[in-house]
């Protein structure tokens, strides 16, 4: 039995529409008890940082119990927490004080597959092929002769194939890592399974969840081939997310799970949720999974792949402000999360990096709808791209040389040493090293200092917050005629009205008429009645507000 936390600070439905969620990778947030992993301890202590930052959100990766194969994407028990984070008391702890905080608490949940040291799979492998055990996932005889080939030639997203052969003939599917067995999704056990998962969270207080691989939990009848694979033509399947339709993923049936699940979601109080990470070939498909009687959400990771030019941002932005008006729901925005490259070295890595990646943060900020900060994107942290290659624990890099531990890397907090206040004094090194550059980057190191990107989104997160065309999902984006590659929209909300300018041009440029410079990426030059925003900078203006009060500066 679950006792039921009280519903969140606030009885807004639709707080969701406007969020700012802060995505903790539960392992590298901070470490409360010196093992050199973070947990939910550590979570509950910073609390207050994340209150003060300006985020409404927090969205934790899979702190359940897992053999952390793959970072805990390989659950084991969906209803308990994994020793490693602490305990469900912990949880509910954290929970308790987040909301009183006035904030929300999203987890991520993970339907597409279990760890193979689950009791269903465990019980799979006991039993014969054709058994109820086994129907549970997507076992299969083989191809061949003797059943020696597997039964397609379906290609795990982490590189080599995506079936196992077991010792009884039979092989069993993982579009993931092998020990990441697929569930069986037409299967009526599995479906009602996870309607219980659901209710013991929202039982506990959670506010919504983040669906992992929510495109991906029901394959093609028949298991079709897909027609190459890298072994046939060096083009690995995987290239085709986002631009094509593969067997195994977006396939029509998937919406039936959450025309179930949103019934669920809708009788708790207080606006529980749920946001998609799902991968489409066109948006008017990714789009189907948001609506009334589906999710709330899903994550725009087009707005993510843009290039750093005005014409792509705007084509971004403009396709995903036009599906989002067709399915009544706000665009979702995120530029790095823990499966890719942070946004600073995607951008150019070094100076140039951290001036883009601040000048994206504050156009993505200024527009409508939710906006899903990666955290450490608030200290400006570049991937860490030197991680020796034995402490690399991505279980893609194995198998494929490609490796996402460079963006988990815990976040430093204080301090003149690696970890930087991550664990406490005296405690064990971070599961992963934090690099030496990364003292001036620490949370103590930007605290109070006038430009440094911390103190830019806490400028840019608390504007967001309190401006009238801004705090909403409502203020229509007004584009204004600029100079070529330069971005101009205006946001409005009755008298009330902010304009956001990005420079990607290339050089510096003199903008004028916008009003007074509430925030800006760099530091901004007076030129007569305007002023000359450098290269790779973004700055907002208030048309109504006084003079004065401008946060601007050199990153640091």
């Amino acid at each position: 039995m679950t006792t039921r936390h009280p519903t969140p600070p606030t009885t807004d439905d639709d707080w969701w529409r406007s969020a700012v969620v802060y995505q903790v990778y539960v392992r590298s947030f901070a470490d409360s008890n010196g093992d050199g992993v973070g947990d939910l301890r550590g979570i509950r202590h910073h609390l207050p940082y994340l209150r003060d930052l300006g985020v409404d959100a927090l969205w934790l990766t899979p702190f359940y119990t897992s053999p952390m194969v793959d970072g805990g994407y390989d659950v084991a028990d969906y209803r308990d927490v994994d020793p490693m984070f602490g305990t469900l008391a912990d949880f509910d702890r954290m929970i308790t004080d987040a909301h009183a905080l006035g904030l929300r608490i999203i987890v991520d949940l993970v339907p597409n597959h279990t760890s193979d040291a689950h009791p269903w799979f465990q019980a799979a492998l006991a039993a014969a092929p054709g058994s109820p055990e086994r129907d549970r996932y997507l076992f299969a005889d083989g191809q061949g002769p003797d059943g020696g080939l597997p039964p397609n030639d379906w290609e795990s997203i982490f590189g080599g194939p995506a079936w196992t052969r077991v010792p009884d003939g039979q092989w069993y599917l993982h579009l993931f890592d092998p020990t990441q067995p697929d569930l069986n999704w037409r299967h009526p056990e599995v479906r009602e399974e996870f309607l219980d998962i659901l209710r013991f969270w929202l039982d506990r207080g959670v506010d919504g969840f983040r669906i992992d691989v929510a495109h991906g939990m029901i394959k093609a009848e028949g298991l079709p081939d897909v027609g190459f694979n890298s072994m046939t033509t060096g083009r690995r399947q995987s290239e085709l997310l986002g631009k094509g339709r593969l067997p195994y993923f977006d396939q029509d049936e998937v919406h039936d799970v959450y025309r179930a699940w949103r019934p669920v979601l809708d009788s708790y109080p207080g606006g529980r949720m749920a946001v998609a990470e799902a991968w489409a070939e066109t948006p008017q498909r990714l789009a189907r999974y948001i609506g009334p009687d589906e999710l709330h959400q899903a994550f725009s990771f087009d707005f993510l792949d843009a290039t750093w030019s005005a014409d792509s941002f705007r084509k971004v932005i403009d396709t995903a402000l036009t599906e989002s008006t067709i399915v009544g729901a706000p665009t979702t925005w995120v530029l790095s999360n823990h499966d890719k490259q942070r946004h600073v070295t995607r951008y150019g890595d070094g100076p140039q990096g951290l001036r883009r990646a601040r000048a994206a943060s504050l156009l993505m900020l200024a527009l409508p709808g939710s906006a899903y900060l990666y955290q450490g994107e608030e200290l400006g942290l570049p991937e860490v791209l030197d991680l020796p290659d034995e402490l690399r624990q991505d279980p893609a890099f194995l198998r494929t040389g490609e490796s996402r531990d460079g963006c988990r890397v815990p976040i430093p907090w204080d301090g003149e040493l690696a970890p930087y206040g991550f664990g406490p004094p005296g405690g064990a090194p971070s599961w992963l090293p934090a690099p030496a550059t990364w003292q001036a980057l620490s949370v103590a190191a930007q605290t109070g200092v006038p430009g440094s990107t911390l103190e830019l989104y806490r400028t840019a997160l608390r504007i967001r917050h309190d401006h009238p065309a801004l705090a909403t999902d409502a203020g229509e984006v007004v584009w204004l005629d600029t100079d070529p590659g330069v971005l101009a929209f205006r946001r409005v909300a009755g008298p009330a009205a902010l304009t956001c300018v990005v420079n990607l041009s290339g050089a510096p440029v003199t903008i004028d008429g916008y009003g007074t410079a509430v925030a800006a990426s760099a530091e901004l030059t007076p030129a007569g009645t305007g002023h000359v925003l450098p290269v790779d900078a973004a700055a907002w203006f208030d048309e109504h507000r006084p003079t004065g009060g401008l946060t601007v500066g050199s990153p640091g």
